[in-house]
């Protein structure tokens, strides 16, 4: 390869055309307005009116109190109501700085429980808004000044995840009737590994596992900050972050500021908070008289977290129910009492109600439904699965039906829909059509959570959240007509299952969640269950003996079953209340709970509104967050620049400075990506110097080498078109991209040019398209890789434009998941094949290259790999205060590649061929640093050339986390 290698080099430094991140954007039809009051702007899409007036009255009324006992008032914010999502939830983001409420109230209990949605998030929200805030003081304000919204986050990385949500489901919990630090579910995790002496060491409970069931941060970060709320005063947290947003830029700065305000590091306030909370729950414990019930055995051995949920009767002796955890995803099983599993379906983007309905011998479930293109637009769809043929059924299309029951005899549906426009009704649908028959009046626009048939296939029995609380309500599909069968509470009441005259239901009455059930004849209701941890989803079978539900253990939730005996029900008048009140001090501490509770419960008059205007995206398109610095990945360069993106996140726009180590050269660039149309536009410009060295000589041994530098301006402009395909189990998604690049160079004054370079060839005009398709399994927490799916792969790039400069190459490459030997191993076949054209200039190879060989162009390039995935461990290792190691994994390889050519040698054409073969084994490590939540993932690298006998050693970081 010596004869030609002047032309086959590769460049130093290749200039490529930078694109922006794309971002989820609502469909470009929505207009928009904005509700501003004197400290939010509310912006809400045409329709939203109402909702967005009462949103910025709450977001008002809640401003003082939930800013109270941090001491900071924040600036003022811009909040966006997103109604094109059926998934419920909200965020706060500096970058840009806006909080977004997504306008779709949760179908489960656990979340908001008795209080309002959007007033939820309303408290919770607002209060990461205060977070935030409190952070401009001291060195982070100074970062924020000089280096805008990037810096600061960067900064508040130290403080740990458990605070952010903790701090704020404490804040929930006290200023509101509500909050999830009220609510048995929240804790469930935490209380059953505590009273099952399975105490974490603190980097666990921060990181997580692979293995066990470790309580999330908001469950971690309710309990610390709390537990320091009681003993130090409402203000304390306030004197914590103060300390360390003076200077957070030493490790471990924020555990200090804990230890100056407490006398005790973060590792002691976990300590002394398990052993607080587990003598409380113990004392609880030792109160109850339990009732027995025998568990369906599962094949789940218990030494990995799995759970059972959501039983349902399909013969006297077999229920079918809902699998999943760590190492399974989602999929509806059947069990039996002898032991026998069954894998019956495998559901797509699963939309968890917290229910299944199962009758007729059919399957109801509802699934999330992704628009093709445009990623804030998410429809909710009933699926139906007939378990006697094995078909399946997308009964309705581009819905939004958060939950769904089959009428006992099977002929109809009952789904809960909401609306764009935030309302939530009762309709009635045709089971084998989907056609909606009848929609139940709502005039209150009552929420409805998890609706069931009676017996007569006309009687509805739903839990209904009204303004003032929850009960449980009975409709007539028919006639609309409906009546409450308990009195309005703050009880938590969910999971409605009548059967006969009675409605069983689940109710934290006693501290812990139970099952109880009501006799709508006598209105006598009574307590059924009374376990350990908590009973959930009742369900009774046919023959009218068993009660089925599904319990918890630190393994994870199993179905159990007992007698339905009436004669040991426990008359609820007898039932005490021994919740355990963990955020009771707070109650007290933290001002203005009251004024909230009484807003909430709107007792303050609504006849006054907010301004209104048309919100023009156009006018907002530039919203600069960050300026500054910002350090390359590889550590050999580094931008100072702007960043600007609209608050709708259609427009993005990056301009600044560049400068690359390697070839110490400085590059100007600037940016331009719109995202609000159906394609992708973009357009970058670069211009700067470049700098290499190239061997003038082309005979051996190569001693002719000379250095220049030269100038260059480059810009791109095209689009590109992501698709979001996934209707099943199976991931799906497609990309397709057409981009123009013109490259023009001046200065360059070396005799000779690598082939990859413009040089003394003045500009280059050239196209260059993709496509790709990717079709994958889910994968569980403990999955290495997919271990089934196809993805594919294609580029075209070429100079059509008849210029100095002449070059094409297309490529086209593959690869095939299948299963390894073993449960979450992964095998993969990867196969490409390249063609370049015999052109003056020669393009970026389009497809793969073995492992630790440089890359060679050619003419004719085929390639394939055979790579082999596998855990190893899934430890618990830590590294004093600074390392965590939770997973250790193994990647074996073998690449191969053949290379083919034609060149002059001596004026005559000569055809070469050549061939590459590597083979190595990759081993990386899952880890956190310095107790952070965000795992990273590093190794090793071990690659052995077939072709030389070389070995070579590179590190490996495959994931940063962030």
């Amino acid at each position: 390869m010596r004869y030609c290698l002047p032309f086959f080099l590769l460049a130093t430094l290749s200039v490529k055309a930078q694109t922006l991140p794309i971002l989820d954007q609502n469909p470009t039809r929505l207009h928009w307005n904005q509700v501003n009051t004197p400290h939010f702007r509310v912006i809400y899409p045409e329709g939203l009116d109402q909702t967005a007036q009462q949103t910025a009255r709450r977001l008002e009324q809640v401003y003082e109190p939930v800013s109270a006992t941090l001491k900071k008032t924040p600036r003022r914010l811009s909040v966006i109501l997103q109604n094109q999502t059926m998934i419920s939830n909200g965020f706060v983001t500096m970058m840009p700085r806006r909080s977004e409420f997504y306008a779709v109230p949760a179908q489960d209990p656990f979340l908001a429980g008795t209080l309002g949605w959007l007033d939820l998030l309303a408290v919770h929200e607002f209060r990461h808004v205060v977070q935030y805030d409190k952070a401009l003081q001291g060195f982070t304000r100074a970062a924020y000044t000089l280096f805008g919204n990037t810096a600061f986050s960067a900064l508040t990385l130290g403080v740990p995840d458990w605070f952010w949500e903790g701090d704020a489901v404490g804040t929930e919990t006290a200023l509101t009737r509500a909050g999830r630090g009220r609510m048995p579910n929240f804790d469930l995790g935490m209380r059953a590994n505590l009273l099952a002496g399975r105490r974490f060491s603190y980097q666990k409970a921060v990181g997580g596992s692979y293995r066990d069931n470790v309580p999330n941060h908001y469950v971690l970060g309710y309990f610390m900050s709390t537990n320091l709320k009681r003993e130090y005063g409402a203000d304390a947290w306030s004197n914590v972050l103060n300390r360390y947003y003076r200077f957070p830029i030493y490790p471990f700065s924020f555990s200090n500021s804990v230890k100056k305000t407490t006398k005790y590091r973060i590792e002691e306030l976990y300590r002394r908070t398990m052993t607080d909370v587990e003598e409380t729950w113990r004392k609880q414990q030792e109160s109850l008289r339990l009732t027995d019930a025998v568990t369906f055995p599962v094949k789940a051995s218990g030494k990995v977290y799995t759970n059972y949920q959501y039983p349902q009767y399909i013969s006297d002796n077999e229920v079918i129910a809902l699998k999943s955890g760590l190492g399974d995803i989602a999929r509806f099983v059947i069990l039996d009492r002898n032991g026998q599993e069954k894998k019956v379906f495998v559901p797509g983007l699963f939309n968890n109600p917290e229910i299944i309905s199962v009758a007729a011998g059919k399957i109801c479930w509802t699934e999330f439904r992704y628009d093709v293109r445009f990623g804030q637009r998410i429809y909710s769809e009933i699926k139906v699965y007939d378990l006697k043929t094995g078909q399946l059924k997308r009964l309705t299309s581009h819905s939004r039906y958060a939950v769904a029951a089959l009428s006992p005899d099977g002929s109809k549906l009952v789904a809960v829909r909401n609306d764009e426009s935030y309302q939530t009704r009762l309709v009635i649908l045709d089971a084998k059509t989907g056609q909606e028959l009848r929609v139940l009046d709502n005039p209150e626009n009552d929420f409805y959570v998890q609706p069931r048939w009676r017996d007569d296939n006309r009687t509805l029995v739903v839990v209904t959240r009204k303004k003032e609380g929850k009960t449980i309500q009975t409709f007539d599909s028919e006639t609309s007509a409906k009546r409450n069968l308990v009195a309005v509470s703050d009880e938590n009441i969910s999971h409605v299952q009548p059967w006969k005259q009675y409605v069983f239901y689940n109710s934290p009455r006693s501290g812990i969640d139970n099952i109880y059930v009501l006799n709508t004849e006598t209105g006598s209701r009574f307590q059924v269950t009374s376990r350990p941890l908590g009973a959930y989803h009742p369900t009774v079978s046919a023959d009218g003996k068993r009660l089925s539900f599904h319990d918890f253990h630190h393994f994870g939730y199993r179905i159990a079953e007992m007698p339905l005996d009436s004669s040991k029900w426990v008359p609820i008048r007898q039932v005490n209340d021994d919740s355990v009140r963990y955020f009771g001090p707070l109650v007290a501490q933290e001002p203005g709970g009251s004024q909230v509770r009484s807003a909430l419960a709107d007792s303050i008059p609504t006849s006054e509104k907010y301004p209104q205007s048309r919100f023009s995206r156009l006018l907002h398109a530039f919203n600069l967050y960050s300026w500054g610095p910002v350090v390359s990945s590889d550590g050999q360069g580094g931008t100072v620049g702007l960043q600007s993106q609209d608050l709708l996140s259609t427009t993005q726009i990056d301009v600044g400075v560049g400068y690359d180590q390697t070839e110490r050269t400085v590059n100007y660039y600037g940016n331009v990506s719109y995202q609000g149309l159906f394609p992708i536009l973009d357009v970058g410009f670069q211009r700067g110097r470049r700098s290499t060295s190239v061997y003038v000589d082309r005979r051996a041994p190569l001693d002719s080498l000379r250095s220049d530098s030269w100038n260059y301006n480059q810009l791109t402009a095209g689009f590109r078109i992501p698709l979001q395909l996934t209707t099943s189990k199976y991931l799906q998604s497609a990309y397709l991209s057409a981009y123009y690049g013109l490259m023009q160079v001046s200065g360059y004054d070396l005799p000779v040019r690598p082939v990859t370079e413009v040089g003394f060839g003045g500009s280059l005009h050239s196209l260059a398209y993709s496509a790709s398709y990717s079709r994958t399994l889910k994968q569980s927490k403990r999955d290495v890789a997919p271990r089934w799916g196809q993805t594919f792969s294609a580029v075209w790039r070429t100079t059509p434009f008849n210029g100095q400069l002449n070059g094409e190459v297309w490529g086209a490459q593959g690869s095939l998941y299948l299963p390894g030997l073993a449960k979450h191993h992964s095998l993969r076949l990867r196969a490409g094949y390249q063609q370049q054209m015999q052109g003056n200039y020669r393009f970026a190879s389009a497809i793969f290259f073995p492992r630790g060989q440089s890359y060679v162009s050619y003419n004719q390039l085929t390639a394939g790999s055979v790579e082999y995935r596998l855990p190893l461990l899934n430890p618990h290792w830590s590294i004093g205060r600074w390392l965590y190691i939770q997973r250790v994994k193994a990647n074996g390889f073998y690449d191969v590649a053949q290379g083919k050519s034609e060149v002059q040698v001596q004026g005559q054409p000569r055809a070469i061929s050549e061939q590459f073969a590597t083979t190595g084994l990759d081993i990386s490590f899952v880890f956190n640093v310095m107790r952070l939540r965000t795992p990273f993932e590093a190794g090793i690298r071990t690659i052995y050339n077939l072709k030389s006998g070389e070995y070579l050693i590179q590190p490996l970081v495959i994931g940063l986390g962030f």
